[in-house]
């Protein structure tokens, strides 16, 4: 049974949330420690988590980044904050999707199922680890790594996502609707700036293996990928 973690503090929010979990049958476990919420995931090992932003003592992305420093697991924040600021501000701070409060029920197990097929089912019959090369460059999407010579760095979901994109679009260009609806559900519900966000976390994750410029913007059309480290400017 797939272990879903509810991190709210509002008890009629998080106890509702469980009831509903509970019916589609996963296990739900609701988070009353907010101040050691990285210690109760530790014990938890949820296969997904739904984290509130206004929290007690930290917020939603501070738990978040710490989450990220150990664990791929997905995470869906669920917030009354509509902005867009604060979409993005979960993108960059490690979440996978944003729900909005109020919000119905169905949206969010179609979320929590979408995630969990992403994550998990994707790979779950697949008895030989797929690799993806390019010029000394490999990408190894079940493990969420990316590795160049004696360099390994880890990533995130979606920035697996997009370099699998650009590598399997090489040497054309990903284009930026395609990209974000590999990486959302509904793209007409995420700004556009979301998607920037999360190329300038892939560009980031070329640079910790010492790769510059590896990603290149195509106006108006989207992102390629360009080998630079073949070139000589890694």
């Amino acid at each position: 049974m797939q272990k879903i973690m509810i991190i709210e503090d509002d008890a009629k929010i998080a106890e509702y949330l469980s009831t509903y979990i509970k019916k589609y049958g996963y296990e739900a476990i609701i988070t009353i420690d907010f101040e050691n919420i990285i210690d109760t995931f530790r014990e938890v090992q949820p296969d997904i988590l739904l984290l509130d932003i206004n929290l007690p003592s930290y917020d939603g992305y501070y738990w978040c980044r710490q989450i990220r420093k150990e664990s791929i697991c997905p995470v869906i924040f669920i917030s009354a904050r509509t902005g867009e600021m604060d979409q993005v501000m979960a993108i960059e701070n490690g979440g996978d999707d944003f729900i909005t409060k109020p919000f119905h029920p169905d949206i969010v197990m179609a979320k929590i199922r979408s995630q969990l097929r992403r994550a998990y089912g994707e790979y779950a019959t697949k008895h030989e680890e797929r690799v993806l090369h390019q010029e000394g460059l490999s990408l190894y999407p079940e493990r969420f790594e990316l590795r160049f010579k004696d360099k390994v760095t880890q990533l995130t979901k979606k920035e697996t996502d997009i370099i699998e994109s650009l590598l399997d679009r090489y040497p054309r260009v990903a284009g930026r609707q395609d990209l974000l609806a590999k990486l959302w559900d509904d793209e007409a519900y995420v700004d556009e700036n979301t998607l920037n966000v999360n190329i300038a976390r892939v560009r980031k994750k070329f640079q910790e293996l010492g790769i510059e410029e590896a990603v290149e913007t195509v106006r108006g059309a989207g992102y390629r990928l360009r080998p630079t480290w073949k070139e000589g400017h890694a």
